[in-house]
């Protein structure tokens, strides 16, 4: 084995030598040594030379011969060379482990990492725990904001990024994520407190004030076995779909404090009684003010903020600004100012705005619905005077129910001349009706010395930010749908894990901002990220993190997260119980 070692530096290195005699030299080695002398000219030019030698011993007496002349090698060479004499005994040992050594391919580790770290900053993973639950509920979080699917899903994306090695994680299947939904439904209030209190980063303060924002959404089911589905206001307008009800509590950044599922025929008001149980006894201290849509607080709402000493921002209804325009409270020159106030005498304090640009949609949205209604009454018309024996009756019914469905029928109607239909608008009920266009009014019970109008408008329009999380959780990244469970447990399981989830995806969102780059395009690009893995004797040993190509590095560091140079290897294979080809139908 020692002359091979040699033969391998020659052919590297040594250019110049004779290999034959190279080889033959090795066998009677004793000591061999790089012997350098620097000798200087008449001239005074001076030359160093190199050679290889070896030393024996030979009756009594120590011999050197030498093997070679180095002169010719460059310095780096010449120092490789007194490198490999010094460990000549480990170069023995790497060459007899060289065939057992392999790098290979890993898991993709620069998204996992990264939700991961995301989390860890957040507190989401100290508030889910160390336990092998907390672990699993933390990988269903990030297995949702880098791709959304089934558990089983889930666990299929586990086999192919680095879960187990990041986490800690030992196997696990679909069914344990599905168990898994039953734990975090159990532990959503403790981890939501946990997350609330990180936040704020102090106890209750009772002299603080406080808003909360509140919302309420739908969300539509493919199947009809959800023990919350059933049939209510679909605002997908999916017609013929059940639904559940979603209400998401905020603070006052938009940042998500808690969500709840409710049976999909509950009526918004009827949610908030809840929520507001859940600031008295979780995240109450102080002054508190509910900030909620149009329909959303009313009377009854009213009633349990009061009791509770809490203070209330919300819409009125086109109605209730109709009823206060005819009882004198408030005059429509108000909404000619960029924003009005009238305080009435029981306390409560209405805040007047026109919006100019939601007022052009307005009218530009009666005006399509009145083509609509036009291009339906030109059809009957054509279709009247190709068929004598039509009747006008049912082509006038088709045009009645037309306007009825686009909801014009308060100022237009339709008129039959001669088999003729045609349309008449009332001036007076159009005028009526036009004069709110972009009009609305905001009601509080806030004292002028704790809200100013400007203040009561701007938190208001803060439920904008609910809005974002919704949609974003909807459609845009974390995809609710479709929801893949059926119990009431799971389906409270799932969405607290969209909530969760989204937490990540908002922050990413920050960090990523000054970046021509969407939140799923940097993940995505994460994604590609993958390990070296180390194999001795076919078995991993660990997993080196190459270095991230530009863009990557970009995206790390606009996130501060920094990759750790070497992952421990577990060694964990991660497979489903159900197997994709067990289940699709033979061709």
């Amino acid at each position: 084995m020692f002359p091979h070692v040699f033969r391998y530096i020659v052919a590297t290195n040594l250019r110049y030598i004779c290999l034959d005699i190279w080889i033959v030299s090795l066998y009677n080695v004793l000591t061999m040594y790089v012997d350098a002398s620097t000798v200087r000219t008449p001239t005074g030019k001076s030359y160093t030379r190199y050679l290889l030698r070896k030393s024996y011993r030979k009756q009594g007496k120590v011999k050197h011969d030498t093997i070679a002349n180095l002169s010719s090698c460059s310095l780096a060479e010449i120092e490789a060379i007194r490198l490999a004499l010094r460990h000549k005994q480990d170069l023995t040992a790497l060459v007899s482990l060289k065939d057992d050594l392999r790098l290979e391919q890993g898991l993709s580790v620069g998204a996992v990492w990264t939700v991961f770290s995301v989390a860890k900053r957040l507190g989401i993973v100290a508030a889910l725990g160390s336990t092998r639950a907390g672990k699993l509920a933390l990988w269903q979080v990030i297995a949702r904001v880098i791709d959304q699917g089934s558990r089983l899903s889930a666990v299929r994306l586990a086999g192919s990024h680095a879960a187990c090695d990041v986490l800690n994680l030992a196997k696990f299947d679909e069914d344990d994520l599905y168990n898994n939904l039953d734990w975090l439904r159990e532990n959503q209030a403790k981890i939501e407190d946990h997350l609330f209190a990180k936040r704020n980063g102090r106890e209750r303060d009772e002299d603080r004030q406080q808003l909360f924002l509140y919302d309420v959404t739908s969300s539509y089911l493919e199947g009809t076995k959800n023990e919350l589905a059933a049939f209510g206001y679909n605002r997908d307008k999916k017609k013929g779909k059940r639904q559940i009800v979603i209400g998401l509590l905020c603070d006052e950044a938009g940042i998500p404090l808690s969500i709840e599922v409710f049976n999909g025929n509950t009526k918004d008001p009827q949610t908030v009684g809840s929520q507001v149980s859940k600031v008295v006894q979780r995240f109450g201290g102080g002054e508190i003010t509910f900030v909620g849509d149009r329909g959303m607080i009313k009377s009854e709402q009213i009633e349990d903020l009061n009791k509770e000493g809490f203070h209330y921002i919300t819409a009125i209804t086109k109605p209730q600004v109709k009823k206060l325009l005819r009882t004198g409270v408030i005059q429509m020159a108000l909404f000619d100012e960029e924003l009005a106030e009238v305080e009435t005498t029981e306390g409560d304090r209405y805040v007047l705005r026109r919006n100019p640009i939601r007022a052009l949609e307005v009218r530009q949205t009666r005006q399509d619905k009145l083509q609509a209604v036009q291009k339906e009454v030109d059809t009957q018309n054509l279709y009247l005077a190709e068929h004598a024996r039509a009747q006008v009756k049912v082509a006038q019914r088709k045009v009645r129910k037309k306007i009825e469905r686009v909801k014009l029928s308060g100022w237009l109607s339709e008129r039959v001349t001669a088999r003729v239909i045609s349309l008449a608008e009332d001036r007076a009920a159009l005028a009526e009706e036009a004069k709110l266009d972009g009009c609305y009014v905001l009601k509080t019970d806030l004292r002028t010395d704790v809200a100013t109008k400007e203040t009561i408008h701007s938190r208001y329009k803060d439920l904008a930010l609910v809005e974002w999380a919704f949609r974003t959780s909807k459609t845009v990244n974390l995809e609710v749908r479709p929801v893949h469970v059926r119990t009431e447990a799971h389906t409270r399981g799932h969405v607290f894990v969209v909530m969760l989830s989204y937490l990540i995806i908002a922050e990413l969102a920050r960090c990523w901002q000054d970046l021509d780059v969407t939140v799923n395009e940097g993940i995505s690009q994460l994604d590609t990220l993958c390990a070296t893995q180390f194999l001795v004797k076919g078995q991993v040993r660990c997993n080196q993190i190459p270095q991230p190509r530009p863009l990557l590095q970009q995206l790390l560091k606009a996130a501060k997260i920094t990759l750790p140079e070497v992952l421990p290897s577990r060694g964990v294979t991660v497979t489903t119980r159900k197997k994709l080809t067990s289940r699709r139908k033979k061709r």
